[in-house]
């Protein structure tokens, strides 16, 4: 594991736990740190973070973490021993929800799809043959000699 690794998994719990235990704002909601970005100088993080919630929830946590930005970044650079506290920016992770919308589109799929066709669409396959000229399945596969 790299120092830059290190470093970025350092930063992304020291922040998890700036925003659970010591940041008391109540714009912020139920907010979790999904990933960080470190430049490879280690001057500037780019930190993920998704809120369970509306568009709403997602604009008050923003407006939350971003006045309290200078809070972080100076505990970020008590807690972590690094010549340079790195510049902090936050972006909104919407993969949560897009990795949720994927999953109720995957269940109605399942739902529609019965295993085994409908005689609704039996009758529409037949019809299809006929209509394309081709002979009937004989009942009989086997004649007894």
């Amino acid at each position: 594991m790299s120092r830059r690794d290190r470093v970025t998994e350092a930063i992304r719990k020291e922040i998890s736990i700036i925003l659970h235990d010591e940041l008391k704002d109540p714009r912020l909601g139920f907010v979790t740190i999904t990933g960080v970005e470190l430049s490879s100088d280690l001057r500037r993080a780019l930190i993920f973070f998704s809120v369970f919630g509306k568009e709403e929830d997602y604009k008050k946590t923003k407006e939350a973490l971003d006045s309290a930005l200078g809070f972080i970044r100076k505990i970020i650079a008590e807690r972590i021993n690094l010549r340079f506290a790195p510049e902090i920016v936050f972006k909104e992770d919407r993969s949560i929800e897009h990795s949720v919308r994927i999953q109720e589109i995957l269940e109605e799929i399942k739902g529609l799809s019965a295993p085994g066709p409908s005689s609704d669409s039996k009758a529409k396959i037949k019809k299809r043959k006929r209509e394309r000229g081709e002979p009937k399945k004989s009942r009989r596969l086997h004649k007894k000699a």
